[in-house]
């Protein structure tokens, strides 16, 4: 398994693949922001989109593959603010439904947290569908709940979820804050 930063001439490549990923995450449930049914173009189109953001640098995209399959994603959407440059959203963390189970979720999330952490990131943040099995995930990474919003984000049918937010302090002591 290959995991890497990509710019956006490389995303844009890619985004017919990201598109199956992206499409296979819907279709499994997920809630990432799509309603089913997602068309391919649809979801490839939204990809393309995000090429401006990376190659502005307010997008950090890593991609994983086997082989030649794209397996996972996470990426962070970086501060635009002079008040905000301390912090970032992790967002999009997407694992193939054939390659769960295996640990990629966890190395996307270390790699993307560790990327924050050498550019002075000191507080990361989230928001995943209550009761998913990201929220596993992101408690075992050592994330804290900070509370929950009641039908925040529709899941993939429509029906409206309650979404849990996370943060994350980075490159501070563990008695600090």
């Amino acid at each position: 398994m290959i995991l890497s930063r990509v710019d956006g001439s490389r995303l844009t490549a890619l985004a017919g693949e990201l598109a199956g990923l992206l499409t296979d995450t819907v279709d499994g449930g997920a809630s990432v922001g799509f309603l089913a049914p997602l068309g391919r173009e649809e979801a490839a189109d939204w990809w393309r989109g995000r090429a401006g953001a990376v190659a502005a640098g307010h997008l950090a995209v890593w991609v994983a593959h086997d082989g030649d399959r794209v397996t996972g994603t996470v990426s962070l959407a970086l501060p635009d603010k002079p008040n905000s440059r301390h912090r970032a959203e992790l967002v999009k963390l997407m694992v193939a439904r054939r390659a769960r189970g295996q640990g990629l979720g966890r190395r996307l999330l270390a790699v993307a947290e560790d990327a924050a952490a050498r550019a002075g990131i000191t507080l990361l943040h989230l928001d995943t569908e209550t009761g998913s099995p990201a929220e596993h995930l992101y408690r075992t990474a050592g994330w804290t709940r900070a509370g929950t919003i009641p039908d925040y984000a529709a899941s993939p049918d429509g029906a409206l979820r309650p979404t849990t937010l996370y943060y994350k302090r980075l490159g501070l002591p563990a008695t600090a804050g």
